[in-house]
Parts: structure tokens; C-alpha cells; sequence
């Protein structure tokens, strides 16, 4: 099994990131249709799906490509390099797949593949119609819902980093993407392939939300970077836009109705913050009313306080949901 040595430092030193590229990245492999895909990306891709096959299926380099440099359970290195910087942008993540040679496209999508390449990928400007790729996915299926699925990320992130605070860096890597357990002693499993094992002392080491079904790792060994990229699942996948019913919005004030609403799953305030943009003062004060209305009610959980609907919250919005 792949296992990832990590000391003390390196956890100290990590941070989550939400990347654009990753996004991106996870995206076109399910557009490319070998890639099992997430709950939350079906409903993408029945809107999406059909834009990219217009625009691609007859392209004589973007299938080909996309069969080789992303298949099965497996991606080419040079398009997942970790992200740099707290908050990267598309177009500088680009940049950084775009310096990419050729052959080294070409040796990073032949690792491991048991078939030669395909004629077209041998052809000069590989690296430049792979970011042309890219960049249409990104500015005509990814960017239009960009703000939704940052906050969704950045929502997840919360819940974690919460995690942390109560349960440890166990808590928060046992399970964080298939096949990835944390095994005690600085070892983490990332994988159940036959690697040998990757010592990271010294390095740094990113956690990026995906809403790809099983994310992946990745690394850069120029910069002593590692990143590990995990689908963003369960209550937080949830859509932050969801509109609550026009009765409700009109009785508690649309604020209100939007917090309830997504208290069918308790949340902390700072979630809740992640979710709807509010400030952290104007939701306190939304659930402070929510909760004298007895709405919801709080309850305790390690060391984060969660908010949930109570069965008057509960009735209200099943009530007043469309039939």
C-alpha cells in the first residue's frame, strides 16, 4: 500500500487550499466519462455534458488526450501539480501547466500506461492544446458556478479545521478520500497500490476539496510540495443557493428561512458563515431568533457548538416546502 511518512512539522505546517485547477482538473475527468463521478456532479454534467461534446467530440486532439492523459484511477502528473499560494488563481495555476514541455507531457502520460501513445500526441504544441482544454472547461462549465462550489468548499473546510480542534489530525485524515486511513506512528495510507513508501519531512503538505468522487495526490519535487486532493461529500455537498420556499422567507424574513433551511443538518455558525456569505454577527443574531421562536436549538459536539432544527423547525419547512 502507498504510505506517506508525516512528523509533527509537516501537520503543523499544512493548510487547505481551494483551488480553481483542482476543480477544473476533477471536472474534465468526468466529462471525459472514465472516471466514476459524485452525486453532485451528475446533475452538472446533464447541463454540461452535452456543451463539451458539441464542442470537443470532434476535436482530433481532445479525445485522444483525454483517453490517455486521464484514465481510469489514474491522471498525468503535469495536469495536478499542487496548488501554490492560499488562494491560487485560475490563471496562474494554468501558467504552471502551460510551462510544461512536451516531453515531459509525453514521459508523464506514458507512466504506467500499457499501450503506446496516440499518433496525435506526438504531434509539437501537446502542452498548448491541453490548456486550451482546460480553459474552455473552465470559463464555459466550471467559473459560471464558481462562487457556489467555493463556498461549499470553503464550508467543508470549516468542518474539518472544527475536527481538528476536537478530535486531532486522526479525526481529520481517517477517511478523508477512499482508500486513505490514518495508520498512527506519522504514517498515513494515501492509496492501496503497491508504492514504496514517500517521506515528507521537510516538505508541505496541502488538503484541497474536489467534487470529484475520489480526489488524488500529487506532488512537486522541485518545491518539497505535496497535496492531497479530497471529494468535499455528505451534508456540506448540499447546494448553499437552495432557495427557501416564499412563505417561509415572507414569515421569518428570507435571512432567517435561508438559515433554517439548511439547518436540516446541524451546522456551526462559522459554516453557516462559509454557506450564505452572511457576517458572523448578523447569523448569531438570525439564530438567536430562530432559537427564541423555538425553530432551532444548540447542542454541543467536542468542542464546536451545532445548530439543528427542532421539530417545530422541522414541521415549518416540510409545511411549507412546494408540492
Amino acid at each position: 500500500m502507498g504510505v506517506w511518512r508525516i512528523d509533527a512539522d509537516v501537520l503543523a505546517g499544512s493548510r487547505f487550499v481551494v483551488s480553481p485547477m483542482v476543480e477544473t482538473i476533477g471536472c474534465l475527468a468526468a466529462l471525459n466519462g472514465l472516471h466514476r463521478v459524485s452525486a453532485s456532479q451528475r446533475e452538472w454534467l446533464a447541463e454540461y455534458g452535452p456543451q463539451f461534446r458539441a464542442r470537443w467530440a470532434a476535436d482530433a486532439f481532445a479525445l485522444p488526450f483525454l483517453r490517455d492523459a486521464i484514465r481510469p484511477g489514474w491522471l498525468a502528473d503535469f495536469l495536478v501539480k499542487p496548488p501554490h499560494g492560499g488562494a491560487p488563481r485560475f490563471a496562474a495555476e494554468l501558467e504552471r501547466v502551460a510551462a510544461t514541455t512536451d516531453e515531459q507531457a509525453r514521459r508523464d502520460i506514458l507512466e504506467a500506461m500499457d499501450r503506446p501513445l496516440a499518433p496525435v500526441l506526438h504531434e509539437d504544441g501537446l502542452v498548448a492544446r491541453a490548456v486550451e482544454l482546460l480553459d474552455w472547461v473552465w470559463r464555459h462549465a466550471v467559473r459560471p458556478g464558481w462562487p457556489r462550489r467555493r463556498r461549499v468548499f470553503e464550508a467543508d473546510i470549516v468542518a474539518r479545521t472544527e475536527r481538528l480542534g476536537s478530535g486531532g489530525w486522526a479525526a481529520v485524515l481517517d477517511g478523508m478520500r477512499p482508500g486513505m486511513r490514518w495508520l498512527g506512528d506519522g504514517r498515513l495510507q494515501i492509496n492501496a497500490y503497491d508504492y514504496p513508501p514517500r517521506d515528507l519531512t521537510g516538505t508541505r503538505l496541502l488538503f484541497a476539496p474536489t467534487t470529484s468522487q475520489r480526489g488524488w495526490v500529487s506532488w512537486e519535487e522541485g518545491v518539497d510540495l505535496h497535496a492531497i486532493v479530497y471529494p468535499c461529500t455528505g451534508w456540506l455537498a448540499q447546494d448553499p443557493d437552495v432557495v427557501p420556499p416564499g412563505a417561509l422567507a415572507r414569515l421569518i424574513g428570507p435571512a432567517r428561512a435561508r438559515i433554517l433551511t439548511l439547518l436540516g443538518a446541524p451546522k456551526s455558525t462559522t459554516q453557516l458563515v462559509a454557506l450564505t456569505g452572511q457576517t458572523l454577527g448578523s447569523t448569531g443574531g438570525h439564530l438567536r431568533v430562530l432559537r427564541d421562536a423555538g425553530l432551532a436549538d444548540r447542542r454541543r459536539a467536542g468542542r464546536s457548538v451545532l445548530y439543528y432544527r427542532t421539530d417545530l423547525g422541522d414541521a415549518l419547512c416540510r409545511d411549507q416546502a412546494p408540492r
